[in-house]
């Protein structure tokens, strides 16, 4: 898909005051800062997408502050679209500022057909990542993930992989994401040892999904490697869009990707009430008080978002005012979440 030239935007110009509103946190142990907000592209960047709006959407997101862009090599559809229209906006809008962008990739699931476009080997995690800096237009990328653990690559043959990318000027700083405890400590010393540091994980992780605080969170703090969560409004079912149900309209109604109907079950939706109720108290909606809730552990660096219009940023990036919980707020919460 071109972007429609025939009714074009203005040309940029950044809003001078974009680092006001955002707060930044340093990465683990590394001496870089991400915003507390990032901006996930992993939908309404594909070629099945509107691009006018994708370039108001990374426009408003770089004037609130969100200097992080995060995509994959599968982002799509179809595979590959997302990085592809990305640099196009890029291109046209964020050259000049390339050196106050962050953009990471991520290459572990499937990419191309035969043995080789998938999972973890040195040969599928370089061959991607060439791709990616193609699909892009860019010489490097800030942060480059493996995307999912591989149970059948040796983990040191990935982690060479990695190191490998950093060592070529491919990619400043290595990630992984959805890897275990105790996984995540082995890739951590493979990556030590090698002397590139592991400098993020990047977990799924909302109020209803809390399996990173069964050990993970402790190791990333005890190994000094930062966190960026995913998903923390569970696609859409944290924010008071179905609190009724689904709305007929709504990209949960029309796309599977989103939200599965199944998870809104009557106990599931009552919970999210409770919650929102106490959102509400706070004097904030329940996606801000969902982020919030997460912000409020320092081993979480950054909380990645995906919005379906510009304006849901302004919502999000609200969340950063007030991370505190009183130890009241904290029970309540508790309570509801079965924790």
């Amino acid at each position: 898909m071109q972007i429609n030239d025939h009714n074009p935007l203005p040309p940029y110009q950044a809003a001078p005051n974009r680092y006001s509103q955002m707060k930044y946190r340093y990465c683990g142990k590394s001496g870089l800062q991400l915003p507390e907000i990032s901006l996930g592209l992993w939908h309404n960047f594909g070629h099945n997408a509107d691009l006018t709006l994708g370039r108001k959407i990374l426009r408003r997101a770089f004037d609130l502050g969100i200097c992080h862009f995060d995509l994959a090599n599968n982002y799509g559809p179809p595979y590959g679209s997302a990085e592809e229209n990305f640099g196009r906006i890029f291109q046209k809008d964020f050259v000049s500022h390339r050196d106050e962008l962050l953009i990471s990739s991520k290459a572990g699931w499937d990419m191309w057909p035969g043995p080789y476009g998938n999972f973890g080997s040195r040969k599928y995690l370089i061959a991607s990542c060439d791709q990616s800096l193609k699909r892009m237009g860019l010489d490097y990328v800030d942060i480059f993930y493996h995307h999912r653990p591989d149970p059948n690559t040796p983990l040191e043959e990935t982690m060479g992989a990695l190191d490998q990318l950093v060592r070529q000027g491919k990619a400043l700083y290595v990630g992984i994401s959805q890897y275990n405890a105790e996984d995540t400590a082995k890739a951590q010393q493979i990556l030590k040892s090698l002397g590139t540091p592991l400098l993020i994980h990047q977990p799924r992780y909302s109020m209803l999904d809390r399996w990173v605080e069964n050990g993970l969170l402790d190791v990333l703090g005890e190994k000094g490697v930062g966190s960026i969560a995913f998903s923390p409004l569970e696609q859409g079912m944290l924010t008071d869009k179905y609190l009724k149900g689904i709305p007929a309209d709504s990209r949960a109604a029309k796309d599977g990707r989103y939200l599965n109907p199944g998870k809104l079950d009557p106990a599931k939706l009552e919970m999210v009430s409770q919650l929102n109720e106490i959102a509400l108290k706070r004097g904030q909606t329940l996606a801000q008080m969902a982020i919030a809730w997460l912000l409020k552990d320092p081993r979480i660096t950054s909380v990645l978002v995906g919005v379906s219009k510009a304006e849901q940023l302004d919502d999000n990036v609200a969340a950063v005012a007030n991370t505190q919980f009183t130890g009241e707020e904290v029970s309540k919460i508790k309570s509801i979440l079965g924790a």
